[in-house]
């Protein structure tokens, strides 16, 4: 009898691990990536108190939590960072270093998504020409349709950089123009937009987000931040402290002029992406075959406000919360669109943090002068070698010599970047300069020296790479925080997966950002990038 009682037993336990092991082969047929730019890590714990239940907090506590997720770069800015969760690689691997360069040879500037072959579809005046042609490593999105036609792979963003670095050289890619703010696309991806989406814009639902007025969504003693730029009606019953900021360039009882900056700079921005998110589910049918869909949301406005009104304010964190409510009736859709919760994988993540502001009450902090940069050092090597030319311009911290009148007058373009290395580190807030040829012939296997390495792209990245002091930024007008940086306020980020079986649980071993996209392309059973180079993650069923 007992050993009749040991086999039942231990089929029963074959029995749960054939099933625990059909959950984790179960492919999804959805993935669904959320990006909230700008968005800090410890976001979902500060401010979850006011989350609702069905939002963050449901991805969250149902969903596999990696709480020590960060970038390996210093490089921190959307393009980079949409590039390294697109394509699974560092910036050194998949050339995208800023959103413009210079060229060394024609000394002229190169924007990463400008293409004067391309439009936008129907709404090209004042639209841009922009395509994908200059990005070198293939996206996620590119590797699912290689793996199988029948795919539909759809991203959308407010700006068109994000919407194509996300998407790489496939799929359907929509942003919104800015002279109308409509929804179009580049005559690169297809010559006429789907009269769905003509009809969207035509019926002006994007400006149906707008708001006369930002007032709190909640009382403000329920706030955990004091500063106070644009948002009215801000009132505290406890007496609470109340910080209103208004230094140049914050008008406090203005808001933006232009019904596009409304989108960006308050929480409609996020309502108006998510509405036409849905749309895009719906009207192309994702996770309704065999074959393998995924939507890509990057949501922007984030990194507006946290840009121009500060991580610290009452607005990022009431758009927090907006945006928590918008989510949530965002996953109810989502959810409902498919027979089985569990063909649906959702990613939350951001591409990367922000700074502190530079300027808060009583310790307001200095700016980094880049004109200021660019000016002196040009000087300085004059001072050595005669008037000219010689600096072209400094962009993302990052300065860029004339080569071409170096070598006409047969210098050493390796002693002139060692020389203004060395004068660059005299000015204030700089805490690193490296060379472009210490980058190349040497290899820096910890510290800033590996985090400067992992985003030099020797066809794209300047002669001279500035680290800044930490807290310190970009002098840019009306901006407050920015990203960019090495440190941990940029690289550590969110990140979430939710769905398709996975165990809710949360992690706090590290993980490098490179791994999403090997992860996600290991799940839904296709090949990863092929640029990919970060070390799939072990997601536990």
């Amino acid at each position: 009898m007992k050993r009749l009682i040991f086999y039942i037993g231990f089929a029963v336990m074959l029995m749960l691990a054939s099933a625990v092991k059909a959950v984790a082969a179960t492919k999804p047929r959805l993935v669904v990536n959320i990006v909230v730019s700008s968005m800090r890590a410890d976001d979902l714990e500060r401010y979850a108190k006011n989350f609702s239940n069905n939002g963050f907090s449901r991805l969250t506590s149902n969903g596999q939590w990696f709480t020590n997720a960060s970038y390996s770069y210093m490089q921190t800015t959307s393009p980079v960072s949409l590039a390294t969760i697109a394509t699974g690689a560092m910036p050194s691997t998949h050339g995208v270093v800023a959103d413009r360069w210079f060229d060394y040879v024609t000394n002229s500037q190169i924007n990463l998504i400008d293409d004067k072959k391309e439009q936008s579809l129907k709404y090209s005046a004042g639209s841009g020409n922009y395509s994908p042609r200059n990005l070198t490593a293939q996206t996620l999105s590119e590797a699912i349709i290689e793996h199988d036609t029948k795919s539909r792979v759809a991203t959308v963003a407010i700006e068109p950089l994000s919407a194509i670095v996300m998407a790489g050289h496939a799929g359907e890619v929509y942003w919104m123009e800015s002279v109308q703010s409509a929804w179009t696309t580049s005559t690169y991806y297809t010559k006429e937009l789907p009269q769905w989406i003509a009809s969207y814009n035509s019926e002006m639902i994007n400006f149906s987000f707008l708001e006369k007025r930002w007032t709190p969504l909640l009382p403000y003693d329920d706030y955990q931040n004091s500063q106070v730029s644009v948002i009215e009606g801000i009132h505290s019953k406890n007496n609470k402290r109340i910080d209103f900021i208004t230094e140049k360039g914050l008008d406090i009882k203005a808001h933006v002029s232009e019904d596009f900056e409304k989108l960006c700079y308050t929480p409609a921005g996020n309502k108006a992406t998510l509405a036409f998110a849905k749309q895009l589910l719906a009207k192309c049918e994702m996770g309704q075959d065999e074959a393998p869909d995924m939507l890509n949301i990057v949501l922007e406005t984030p990194r507006y406000i946290s840009r121009r009104y500060g991580p610290e304010s009452v607005e990022y964190e009431d758009m927090l919360y907006r945006l928590d409510r918008d989510l949530e009736d965002f996953i109810t859709f989502l959810l409902a669109q498919v027979k089985d919760p569990q063909q649906v994988l959702i990613t939350l993540t951001s591409d990367h943090g922000t700074s502190p502001s530079y300027n808060p009450p009583g310790k307001e902090r200095e700016c980094f002068n880049v004109r200021q940069a660019e000016v002196i050092t040009n000087a300085y090597i004059g001072s050595k070698y005669g008037n000219g030319d010689w600096v072209l311009g400094c962009i993302d911290r990052a300065i860029y010599l004339n080569h071409n009148l170096i070598e006409s007058k047969k210098l050493s373009l390796t002693e002139i970047q060692h020389d203004v290395a060395t004068f660059i580190m005299q000015l204030r807030g700089v805490s690193h300069a490296v060379t472009a040829e210490a980058m190349r012939s040497s290899y820096f296997g910890s510290g800033y020296g590996r985090k400067i390495q992992n985003g030099y792209y020797p066809r794209r990245s300047g002669d001279i790479i500035i680290n800044l002091m930490p807290g310190w930024i970009e002098e840019q007008d009306k901006v407050r925080s920015l990203s960019g940086s090495m440190y941990r306020y940029d690289t550590h980020v969110p990140l979430v997966i939710f769905g398709g079986g996975v165990k809710a649980t949360r992690r706090d071993e590290k993980i490098d950002m490179t791994s999403l996209a090997t992860t996600q392309a290991i799940l839904i059973g296709v090949n990863e990038p092929t640029a990919a180079e970060g070390e799939d993650i072990t997601i536990l069923y």
